[in-house]
């Protein structure tokens, strides 16, 4: 008994720990792709960039991307040319694109 309470207790500290570090995005790969035709001229059409100028996206964390995204469409980053790409995107938008480059 003891040894399943001290295992319970643990996944309820692991399952608590891990839904506070926002890790976890609500994006769509599949609609990512689908939005990710004005990113591939940049970024590649696989997400590596064949310019050492622009970075690759394949591969990068979700949240990293989707936070990215949005900082450059409120902002709080500023390019020129990033944020002209993105300024009509939404939430979901950058969740998606996010989701899809990160499976890369």
């Amino acid at each position: 008994m003891k040894k399943l309470i001290g295992t319970i207790t643990r996944t309820m500290v692991i399952a608590t720990l891990m839904a506070s570090t926002g890790h976890a995005i609500a994006g769509d790969a599949a609609a990512g792709q689908a939005k990710s035709a004005a990113c591939a001229g940049c970024h590649g059409a696989n997400g590596i960039s064949p310019n050492d100028l622009w970075p690759n996206l394949a591969g990068q964390k979700a949240t990293y991307l989707s936070k990215q995204i949005k900082a450059f469409r409120d902002g709080q980053r500023n390019d020129p040319m990033m944020s002209n790409m993105v300024k009509t995107l939404t939430d979901q938008d950058a969740d998606d694109l996010a989701a899809y480059y990160s499976g890369l």
